[in-house]
C-alpha cells in the first residue's frame, strides 16, 4: 500500500496560543511514497485579530493583505479532508498542532484534534536524536542537508513546507531498504522513521575545507597563543594546510 505524509508548515498572529493568536497561513505538501505528488494545500487566513509586529517583520503578512482572506471555519473541511489518514510531518509539531487544534475547536469542526486524524511526525524531534547538541532550526538543517534556501527572506507557510519535504528525505533517505518505514492497519504511522540511526543514511561523505575566514581565525589564535607562551609549538606546522 502507498505510504502518504503531508508536510505542513503554518503561520500564526504571534507564538502563544494561550492569549489567542491565530494562524494566518496554512502550507502543505503531499509525498506518496517518498515523491513529491504536485498536490498542495495553501490558504492565507483573516485571524480576525492584529498581528504582533513580531511575526509581521518574520512574514511579511499584514492585517490589510489578510482583511479579504477567508476566516480558518471557512477551509476547515477542505483543510480536513487534504491531511485525513496522512502523516503529518511538522517542525516543532507542538507549536503548529496547538494552533491548529484550537482552530478545529472555535469553529466546532467535527474533527478537533489533527491527531483524530492523522498521525503526526515531529521533525525537530528527529533532528535532535540525528543531530545532539547542534542548532536543529529549519535553516540549520537546509545548511547541514546541503538544501538550498537561499531564497528564504521571508517565512512562508509554503515555502517552509517545500523545504522540510526535502530535509524530511534527506534525514530519512535509505530507510525503505532497512525496513524501517512500516505501515500499521494500512495507514502510515511514521513510529518506524523516528529510530533511524544516523549511520543509516548513504551516500558519499562530506569533505569540509576550511573557509579563507576560519583560516584567518586560525592563524591568529597560533599568533596569540606564540605572544603568550613566548614560543610557537606549532609554526612549523603553519604552512602545511594551505597544501
Amino acid at each position: 500500500m502507498s505510504s502518504r505524509q503531508v508536510v505542513l508548515d503554518t503561520e500564526t498572529t504571534g507564538l502563544e496560543v494561550a492569549k489567542g493568536h491565530r494562524v494566518t497561513e496554512i502550507g502543505c505538501i503531499e509525498l506518496v511514497d517518498r515523491r513529491k505528488t504536485g498536490r498542495r494545500f495553501h490558504r492565507y487566513l483573516n485571524p480576525g485579530r492584529e498581528l504582533d509586529a513580531g511575526a509581521v517583520e518574520v512574514t511579511g503578512l499584514t492585517s490589510e493583505f489578510l482583511a479579504d482572506k477567508p476566516p480558518f471555519s471557512a477551509v476547515a473541511a477542505e483543510f480536513l479532508e487534504f491531511v485525513a489518514g496522512a502523516e503529518l510531518i511538522i517542525h516543532n509539531a507542538v507549536f503548529d498542532v496547538g494552533f491548529l487544534d484550537q482552530e478545529l475547536a472555535l469553529c466546532a469542526a467535527p474533527v478537533r484534534r489533527l491527531a483524530d486524524c492523522a498521525t503526526i511526525t515531529d521533525t525537530l524531534a528527529l533532528a535532535r536524536e540525528r543531530f545532539p547538541g547542534k542548532r536543529n532550526s529549519l535553516d540549520a538543517l537546509c545548511s547541514r542537508l546541503d538544501i538550498d534556501n537561499r531564497h528564504r527572506t521571508l517565512h512562508g507557510a509554503l515555502l517552509d513546507a517545500e523545504l522540510l519535504a526535502d530535509v524530511w528525505l534527506a534525514m530519512t533517505s535509505g530507510q525503505a531498504d532497512l525496513g524501517l518505514a512500516t505501515e500499521t492497519a494500512g495507514q502510515p504511522t511514521g513510529e518506524g522513521l523516528r529510530v533511524e540511526r544516523p549511520g543509516a543514511a548513504r551516500g558519499r561523505p562530506r569533505v569540509l575545507v576550511a573557509s579563507d575566514e576560519e583560516r584567518r581565525l586560525h592563524d591568529a589564535m597560533l599568533e596569540r597563543l606564540a605572544q603568550a607562551s613566548g614560543r610557537a609549538p606549532w609554526s612549523a606546522l603553519a604552512g602545511v594546510a594551505d597544501d
